[in-house]
């Protein structure tokens, strides 16, 4: 379907919301970190040259055979239990036919009505801590195709004017989680889809079995919505958006989509099903191509991969190796921690979780692991143009650097310098301060000197702390401060300007 400018205007979303209910399902898939791929032997990498990471299999040569990647076998198991779902004791690959440049062999090898993991659910949490369950009908095994890159202005395949394959990720190992339909979602439409890809994201990067990077396609999510006008119980038509690649994403464009549909349906007309394409731009879905039911891909079993079988003890050997559910490891922290939600929120949004947890576990508080990796590491991470993860500070050179402070050797504003010479590689925090001289200055005669000054030069704000104002004392730090190159002790300078005016502190 070609795009129209005859498309009714989108109604508001609340305009949208009193008349239909929404219907959401979610397809989102995970490409596996194994270090081969699905069904052959060629390298699984990210961002190698064109076209070097295959091989025959990989091309659909004549006269080749697939072999299961094991270790994708297990991958799926272990998403699929922490999924809650059930694992089937015997399932099939499918050939899932159809014609593209990306696929090679002209199908894709696939699970159609035999998935290895079945009825599961994730309960997700929104943004007021409400639990919300998403149902899971199905995680499957499968392989990735290629990735079409399109030559000319729009960068799409509309108005191209050639475009060039790359199979590196033809054969790649995927999983496919597919939703059942979620009804009841209401307003919260748009932060479901959004918490929903998230915890998936966070349980695969939990149990290590993706890289989980949504801007390299690691994780995608494929979101569709229908409409039901209210009252109704049949379905309406839906539409999919396909391959989404942020949290925001989601989130945006299902909030697109059920104001598109509404406003078509207000109109009088009738949704297409259909693929979508998500715009970052401007917030909008365009058309892509009619989408195609599961009868239309002539699904049979693959003849050349025989059927993968489970045993019990296989399945609890894995269960065994799950890591702690992603989900109940931020509650258990964010109690040990006693932050605010809205602290432990920014910490998740910021994903400094796993560096704040390290820290705190190296000897840290965590109100000073916190202050750190929020603020001064993610300040010179943002001007370096990094991650924070990437700067390579070691939870122990945190603990280093408090340790100093509580000592009284250094203050916040020497912490700080002391944590740009680390990272521009002098050593370690005692290290530089001992070759940089830069230990507060808190001996009596230079700071007595340096706080004499102070007074001299300022006898209104010495009179203000004279009279009982004082909070006045801060302006005599600060000139304090300056003379002693930021070194000064504050509470020595505060101790002394009392003894000089003969106050009681």
């Amino acid at each position: 379907m070609t795009e129209t400018l005859t498309e009714p205007r989108p109604l508001s979303f609340e305009e949208a919301l009193q008349k239909y209910d929404p219907v959401l399902g979610f397809e989102v898939h995970v490409e596996l970190n194994t270090a081969t791929k699905m069904f052959s032997s060629a390298p699984n990498a990210f961002g190698d040259e064109p076209n070097t990471n295959v091989n025959e299999v990989c091309l659909g040569l004549p006269g080749t055979l697939p072999v299961v990647n094991g270790k994708a076998v297990e991958s799926a198991i272990k998403l699929g239990l922490a999924l809650n779902c059930s694992i089937a004791e015997y399932c099939r690959f499918a050939r899932k036919q159809y014609f593209y440049p990306d696929t090679p062999k002209n199908w894709q090898t696939s699970q159609y009505d035999e998935p290895i993991a079945f009825d599961g659910y994730v309960d997700v949490e929104l943004d007021d801590g409400e639990i919300f369950r998403v149902e899971i009908e199905r995680a499957h095994m499968e392989e990735d195709a290629g990735k079409l890159t399109h030559a000319g202005t729009s960068g799409r395949i509309q108005g191209a004017d050639y475009s060039l394959v790359d199979y590196n990720r033809s054969g790649v190992p995927l999983i496919e989680i597919v939703t059942k339909p979620i009804t009841g979602a209401g307003e919260r439409a748009p932060q479901i889809a959004r918490a929903y890809v998230s915890a998936v994201r966070d349980i695969v990067k939990a149990l290590d079995i993706s890289d989980a990077r949504m801007e390299r396609g690691n994780v995608r999510c494929d979101a569709n919505v229908s409409l039901m006008p209210k009252g109704a119980s049949a379905f309406g038509t839906r539409s999919e958006t396909k391959n989404v690649n942020s949290m925001r994403a989601v989130e945006h464009a299902v909030h697109f989509e059920i104001r598109r549909h509404a406003g078509i349906l207000e109109a009088g007309g009738s949704i297409v099903q259909e693929t979508r394409h998500w715009q970052e731009t401007s917030r909008t879905t365009t058309s892509g191509r009619p989408k195609s039911d599961a009868d239309d891909y002539r699904y049979f079993p693959e003849p050349d991969l025989v059927p993968v079988t489970t045993t019990a003890e296989w399945i609890e050997a894995l269960r065994a190796e799950l890591p702690e559910p992603p989900a109940e490891r931020r509650r258990r922290l964010r109690e040990a921690w006693a932050y605010s939600d809205a602290e432990f929120r920014d910490v998740v949004a910021a994903g400094l979780l796993d560096q704040i947890e390290e820290t705190v576990e190296s000897g840290a508080s965590a109100a000073a692991a916190r202050k750190w990796w929020m603020g001064e590491i993610s300040r010179l991470a943002n001007a370096r143009e990094t991650e924070p993860a990437a700067l390579g500070v070691e939870p122990a050179t945190i603990v280093e650097l408090n340790g100093l402070i509580d000592e009284g050797r250094i203050n916040d504003k020497i912490a700080r310098q002391v944590l740009e010479h680390h990272l521009d590689g002098e050593g370690g925090p005692a290290e530089i301060v001992q070759k940089r001289g830069l230990e507060v200055v808190s001996d009596g005669g230079a700071l007595t000197a340096a706080v004499e000054k102070a007074m001299a030069e300022n006898p209104d704000v010495v009179e203000k702390v004279a009279a009982g104002k004082l909070k006045a004392i801060g302006a005599l730090i600060g000139p304090v401060m300056k003379e002693t190159r930021g070194q000064a002790d504050a509470g020595k300078v505060r101790e002394i300007v009392l003894q000089k005016l003969g106050i009681q502190g």
